[in-house]
């Protein structure tokens, strides 16, 4: 899963949030009896894979992420609502895939997100 904050602002640029982010990310995860094999809360935007014990549509479940996770980030950070004045913390795009064979392929790259030399997903299919 893959999706961004509106307008693809920097929102996590700060240490702070982004560990709060992935905080609340994991919380609602295991509220819900979902797996998180990686996370990666990048300063404009979010990957995530996970394993999902119910049989449950991936984009149900993606928008139960971004919904509960911005009710709590607003929650625990009141000045995000200066930027975002109408509750509208993510934006309506997002990416969802379910993974097979490749799983390891999508693991390392989500990992190595922060690093700067990052081309595309193929570079790590070896």
């Amino acid at each position: 899963m893959e999706w961004a904050p509106k307008y693809r602002f920097n929102l996590f640029g700060k240490e702070s949030s982004r560990r709060d982010c992935e905080a609340i990310l994991l919380g609602i995860a295991e509220g819900i009896d979902i797996d998180v094999l990686e996370l990666a809360v990048m300063p404009d935007h979010v990957h995530m894979i996970v394993r999902s014990g119910k049989p449950e549509h991936p984009s149900r479940l993606l928008q139960y992420l971004k919904g509960k996770s911005a009710y709590l980030l607003f929650r625990k950070h009141p000045n995000m609502r200066k930027r975002y004045p109408k509750g509208h913390l993510w934006s309506r795009g997002s990416f969802v895939r379910n993974i097979g064979v490749d799983i390891e392929v999508e693991r390392r790259y989500v990992r190595m997100q922060g690093d700067i030399h990052q081309r595309k997903l193929t570079d790590y299919a070896t």
